[in-house]
């Protein structure tokens, strides 16, 4: 019971600001007819017994199978092993992940079939694959983080050259979805094990880190070759809310049940086979171990179903109904304003933020305080939603008048930041974009962009996710480099304690 009480906790903790945000623009800015709040409400509480039902799963059933995983590949002592078992599970932790199936969908839905939503999850979870492999290669040879990551970020934008404007945002937005609440603790726990495999014997810290940030790489250039293969001249975009469910609030939710039920069994099921196949070949479990992992995974299933439902029944209406009708108002800050405090709620009410600002404050030996990363972590992230808006506002803005710089900035500040904090800002950037974020602030955006006249859906109701998922890079590198003149001050001043 304590399991579940405090997972719920960390799930009420990040969907609550976001409920209360909605029940005042409801009414104050954005009135909504009674059935579409009603909706939200019971949507938001079954994404609520969802996540908590799923990361109980991930914690009992997924996360284990990587642990294993982990090990016995570094028993197995072969690198070529370890990089297609690697290689196998990415893929597969990939198409599970909620964010990307609903990023997934989201994005089959707006163009209405012409990017469809596998096209996208198997070039994405092939590009993540692909890149968990040079991610392991990079932790045995000890290749520096910094150089891998300037030579993928300098591959992505060469192909983003040629990429076309809706592929260019899809793409920057998967990197952030795919990186969410299953994938990111069962990457960590596997390069754990892949450490052990080093002659020194060193799991390292700094091999922990960097790896999701290589991994996500993946998607980016999976989604631009996808473009540069494809090469659709046009595209049609078109939003709309459930109208034909107003005044139907369980039919909403019951008619989506046959349909989240196929995509979470072909999500999870691979998983749970791979998990059996080594059980009989590798990992030899005892019968209790292998029951618990086996409920793990139908946790994972049934929260997964649940959570996806309360998306879509009713959730990112309201998103999209709030940023439509805000985009709508004679006054424009109102938008930017909203954008930016719905950044900074979801960033704040992350579970996975709170993980990353305690383990920072670890690292550091408290030198770095909680408080001190959570400040500008959720200041920028809001900053990059409010920045998504005012992209949609302005035509004249596209999204690589946002990524280049701050790209830039983000890859020259490896030469100079301690090295540990690269992989962990790298990290953050997908640590950032959790549920919340790839949900209802995605609707949101999208919403805008249909609504305000001189936008492109399609261009510009994409990116905000590649925006969230920046911010955090270049804002605890500043951190590092903070960290940094911190330890040197300490050190100067014991210097002169000593000759004194």
């Amino acid at each position: 019971m304590y399991v579940i009480r405090s997972k719920f906790m960390e799930v009420l903790t990040s969907v609550l600001p976001i409920t209360v945000m909605v029940l005042l623009l409801h009414f104050t800015l954005t009135p909504m007819e009674g059935p579409m709040i009603w909706r939200f409400l019971l949507g938001a509480v079954l994404i609520m017994v969802g996540l908590t039902l799923f990361l109980i799963g991930v914690d009992i059933g997924v996360t284990p199978l990587g642990d294993y995983t982990g090990t016995a590949l570094a028993k197995s002592n072969k690198l070529w092993i370890v990089l297609m078992a690697g290689a196998v599970l990415g893929f597969f932790i990939s198409i599970a992940e909620p964010g990307l199936l609903v990023l997934a969908n989201q994005v089959d839905f707006v163009t209405s079939g012409q990017i469809s939503a596998n096209s996208i999850l198997i070039i994405v979870s092939i590009g993540l694959a692909v890149m968990l492999a040079l991610g392991f290669l990079r932790i045995f040879y000890n290749i520096p983080l910094y150089k891998v990551l300037m030579v993928l970020y300098i591959l992505i934008f060469g192909l983003a050259i040629f990429t076309s404007k809706e592929f260019l945002a899809i793409s920057f937005d998967a990197s952030g979805a795919t990186t969410g609440i299953l994938a990111v603790p069962f990457i960590l726990s596997l390069s754990v094990g892949i450490s052990k495999l080093k002659k020194d014997s060193k799991a390292s810290e700094k091999d922990s880190f960097g790896l999701v940030a290589i991994a996500s790489t993946g998607a980016i250039i999976g989604v631009m070759i996808l473009d540069l293969v494809k090469r659709t001249s046009s595209f049609s975009a078109e939003l709309e809310t459930a109208t034909g469910f107003s005044y139907s609030v369980l039919g909403a939710f019951v008619s989506l049940v046959p349909d989240m039920v196929f995509e979470s069994v072909i999500a999870l099921s691979p998983l749970l086979v791979i998990l059996l196949l080594l059980q009989k070949v590798v990992f030899k479990l005892q019968k209790r171990e292998l029951r618990k992992m086996v409920n793990g995974f139908i946790y994972a299933f049934l929260g997964l179903v649940i959570f996806l439902i309360g998306v879509n029944g009713g959730f990112m209406d309201v998103g999209t109904t709030i940023g439509t009708k805000l985009a709508l108002m004679e006054n424009k800050g109102y938008i930017v304003v909203i954008g930016f405090i719905l950044g900074v709620v979801t960033i704040l009410a992350e579970p996975a933020v709170y993980v990353l600002t305690h383990q920072i404050e670890e690292v550091t030996s408290g030198y770095v305080k909680r408080i001190a990363v959570l400040v500008p972590l959720s200041l920028g992230v809001g900053a990059a939603v409010a920045l998504s808006v005012v992209r949609i506002l302005v035509p004249g803005i596209q999204l690589m008048h946002y990524l280049v710089p701050g790209y830039i900035i983000s890859l020259g500040l490896m030469f100079i930041v301690p090295k540990l904090f690269v992989g962990i800002a790298f990290d953050a950037g997908g640590v950032a974009t959790g549920p919340m974020t790839a949900t209802f602030i995605l609707a949101f955006v999208q919403g805008a962009a249909n609504a305000f006249e001189g936008a492109d859906l399609l261009v510009d109701g994409f990116g905000m996710i590649a925006m969230v998922a920046m911010a955090p890079i270049i804002t605890l590198q500043l951190l590092g480099l903070v960290f940094q003149s911190k330890a040197k001050k300490k050190g100067a001043v014991k210097k002169n304690e000593v000759h004194k």
